[in-house]
């Protein structure tokens, strides 16, 4: 697997001050994506041990939340089996730390094992492809309108979608948007 980038101090992919890892690869090609390059699988950097424990060492910092994956796209399956092994790593060293990923893909085709495993490792994930006509500056922590912020574990104990609780627009008006 490589990687595009990894941010270390990042506050824009979600709650508080995340280390974010962007890896390489993406079949969705979604209209404007924001991180065309990424597309690629051979973009960017071999991701190594060394890198792992680079991310370890930075999730160690008091200040840090938590964890961000997105891509190119986390979930295809030349990125699944580095991703699984890291973030069991990160489980096991940090219960405390959120995990959040960003994927195309939508969280009832997320089935197979492979898929599955990596998906029980993760607390909250911002599904479906970015959507240039459903973009919008309101929204909080996805680019889209069709995009959901899941709360993984109580989505896989309740067999179906739960959103993560919170106000997920800006604030506009007179009050809080909330869906």
């Amino acid at each position: 697997m490589n990687y595009a980038a990894l941010k270390k101090f990042d506050i824009a992919n979600g709650p508080g001050v995340r280390v974010s890892l962007f890896v390489s690869g993406c079949r969705h090609h979604c209209k404007n994506c924001f991180n065309r390059e990424a597309w690629d699988f051979d973009f960017g950097s071999p991701f190594t041990k060394q890198t792992e424990e680079e991310i370890l060492a930075e999730l160690d910092k008091d200040y840090i939340k938590g964890l961000s994956l997105l891509g190119g796209e986390p979930f295809e399956p030349e990125n699944r089996a580095a991703l699984t092994q890291m973030l069991k790593r990160v489980r096991e060293k940090y219960p405390e730390k959120t995990v959040w990923c960003y994927t195309g893909f939508e969280f009832e085709r997320l089935k197979d094992p492979t898929a599955k495993a990596m998906l029980s490792l993760i607390d909250v994930l911002v599904d479906g492809k970015f959507v240039e006509e459903l973009k919008s500056p309101d929204l909080i922590f996805r680019g889209s309108s069709n995009q959901r912020i899941i709360d993984v574990k109580k989505s896989l104990e309740a067999g179906e979608v739960i959103w993560l609780e919170g106000v997920w627009r800006r604030k506009m008006g007179s009050g809080n948007i909330y869906e």
